[in-house]
C-alpha cells in the first residue's frame, strides 16, 4: 500500500454531508431533509428527525453537527417562548431567524451547525434509501400535526 497500490475504496472520494431543503409555494413552505447521522465516512443513526420546531407554527430544518444544531434549535424555541410571552402573540418567522443568525454568528467559532427556518409549512424528512423514516409536520393556522412513517409503509417512485 505504500507504492500507491492497494484497495480501489481508498483513493475513492468520500461523501458525507446532509441534505436540508426549503421550497416555497404559494400556500406556504416544505421543508425537507435526509434522516441519517453521520461521523465522517461511518452512518451512526440512520433515523434522526432533522426538523425541529421553533414555536408552534415555525420549524428548522438541522443540518452540521447535530448536537450543536439541536442546541441551536432549543435555544431559539426557549427565546421565541419568553418572546411570544412578551408581545402576547406568536412571534414572526422573521424574529426565528434572526436568534438563528444571531446565535450562529456569536458562537461561529465554537458551533457547527446550519439550519433553515420556515413557518406555515408541510415539513418532511425522508431516507427511501435506507428504509429510514419520513417525519412529516403538517402546519396551518390552527394547528399544527406531526406524523412518523416508517421506511416499510413510505411510498416509492415506481408505485406512486
Amino acid at each position: 500500500m505504500l507504492d500507491g497500490t492497494g484497495p480501489e475504496w481508498l483513493s475513492e472520494e468520500v461523501k458525507t454531508g446532509t441534505t436540508i431543503i426549503a421550497i416555497e409555494y404559494n400556500g406556504g413552505v416544505v421543508l425537507g431533509s435526509d434522516s441519517r447521522v453521520s461521523a465522517g465516512a461511518s452512518v451512526v443513526n440512520r433515523v434522526m428527525n432533522k426538523l425541529s420546531p421553533l414555536h408552534d407554527k415555525i420549524y428548522c430544518a438541522l443540518s452540521g453537527s447535530a448536537a450543536d444544531a439541536q442546541t441551536i434549535a432549543e435555544m431559539v424555541n426557549y427565546q421565541l417562548d419568553v418572546h411570544s410571552m412578551e408581545i402576547g402573540e406568536d412571534p414572526q418567522v422573521r424574529s426565528a431567524a434572526t436568534l438563528v443568525k444571531n446565535i450562529s454568528y456569536k458562537y461561529k467559532e465554537e458551533l457547527s451547525a446550519h439550519l433553515i427556518v420556515a413557518a406555515l409549512s408541510l415539513a418532511m424528512s425522508r431516507d427511501g434509501s435506507s428504509g429510514g423514516v419520513a417525519y412529516i409536520v403538517t402546519i396551518d393556522e390552527h394547528s399544527t400535526e406531526e406524523k412518523v412513517i416508517l421506511g416499510n409503509d413510505l411510498p416509492t417512485f415506481f408505485d406512486q
